[in-house]
């Protein structure tokens, strides 16, 4: 595995949300100083280290069995790491995030919380 910058710049995280665009609506979401990305709301993959990880599924390794699996954070669970190349394909990497999607389970639905009273 290469040597990673420490973590994700802005420009590439544009770029990333931008090659994912054809997969639906896809949103990232700042966490543990990294990024958390969404497509139609489910949590599909990571941005670390300006690099795309993505969950693992039976289908999703299918369609890319060349994939390496890795670590996006020390400590985490092995991911498909997107290679330069997949990233840049944007129809490759839309079908990936799109059998991925329909592998994971729907979003819980957010729980509200009761009105309180004004009196």
């Amino acid at each position: 595995m290469t040597s990673r910058p420490d973590r994700t710049t802005p420009d590439t995280m544009a770029h990333i949300l931008d090659q994912l665009s054809g997969a639906g609506e896809v949103r990232a979401r700042k966490m543990f100083g990294e990024y958390g990305v969404y497509c139609d709301d489910r949590f599909f993959g990571v941005v670390c280290a300006n690099q795309l990880f993505i969950k693992p599924t039976p289908d999703g390794e299918a369609l890319e069995p060349s994939l390496e699996h890795a670590p996006p954070y020390k400590g985490a669970k092995p991911s498909l790491l997107v290679t330069p190349d997949l990233l840049e394909d944007t129809e490759r990497l839309a079908a990936l995030v799109r059998v991925t999607k329909k592998a994971l389970s729907p979003p819980k639905p957010k729980k509200t919380k009761p009105a309180q009273s004004r009196t």
